[in-house]
């Protein structure tokens, strides 16, 4: 995942570091900052869209209806909306060259909505307290791994390397366990899927940071930004899946 949103793939080096270390730092500084309002931005408008649906029955039934389990089941503008933000990580990606600065903002911003949608199902699967406390325990999390990666003198880039194979392995483990339906193996699950997202905030903060270094000057430190967002945000998400997975309480 980390790999196929890194924006190095997309962008070209820059001519040269900025004209001195005062400026240079100083475009870093604004640089991460607007990583990290895009990437706040985006769970606010992800969580916004989410508690609005679940209060909202009739718009909910766009999405979804009941089956007859008496769950909700996602109609077909549901699916569209909840495999809509694949094709997106998709075009965002590989498209970078030929979007707007200002487009692919916009579809960052589509994305997080249409993972409102998705995420709408939580707030009846489990208690509104244990939503409320996971998402301060993802917050505090993933603020601690982050500074820890902006901050750490050491190359984390062999641990990068590591977790992408567990999270393929990961993959792989979710995808059986949809057949096999094993409770302990979705504890596993969980627990890796925690370790490799708290693991993959510390990487990718550090290689986002690192990665300026080449794009300094150049006209795509803005897209460079929407895309660093676009990663921490899939590592935070992911990560209060998981430990909400583990750790709330269901209705």
């Amino acid at each position: 995942m980390a790999n196929q949103m890194d924006p190095r793939i997309a962008f070209p080096k820059a001519s040269g570091r900025a004209a001195t270390d005062a400026g240079f730092d100083a475009g870093l500084r604004s640089y991460m900052l607007s990583i990290y309002n895009y990437m706040a931005s985006g769970v606010l408008l992800t969580g916004m869209i989410a508690l609005f649906l679940a209060n909202n029955e009739v718009m909910r039934s766009v999405f979804y209806g009941v089956n007859e389990a008496g769950r909700l089941s996602p109609t077909i503008l549901g699916w569209v909306a909840m495999l809509s933000p694949l094709v997106m990580i998709l075009v965002m990606n590989f498209g970078i060259n030929r979007l707007s600065e200002t487009g692919l903002k916009a579809m960052f911003f589509v994305f997080a909505g249409l993972m409102g949608v998705s995420l709408t199902t939580i707030f009846f699967r489990y208690t509104d307290a244990s939503i409320a406390q996971t998402f301060f325990v993802t917050a505090a999390s993933f603020a601690g791994l982050s500074l820890f990666g902006y901050t750490t003198k050491r190359d984390l880039s062999a641990m990068g390397k590591f977790l992408m194979m567990g999270l393929i392995g990961l993959l792989v483990a979710m995808i059986a366990n949809i057949f096999i339906q094993s409770g302990p193996m979705q504890i596993v699950i969980n627990m890796v899927g925690v370790l490799i997202f708290a693991g993959l905030t510390a990487y990718d903060t550090q290689r986002l940071k690192v990665m300026y270094d080449d794009i300094a000057g150049s006209d795509m430190v803005g897209k460079a930004a929407i895309l660093g967002a676009l990663t921490l945000y899939l590592n935070f998400i992911n990560m209060f899946q998981f430990l909400l997975a583990m750790f709330g309480n269901r209705n």
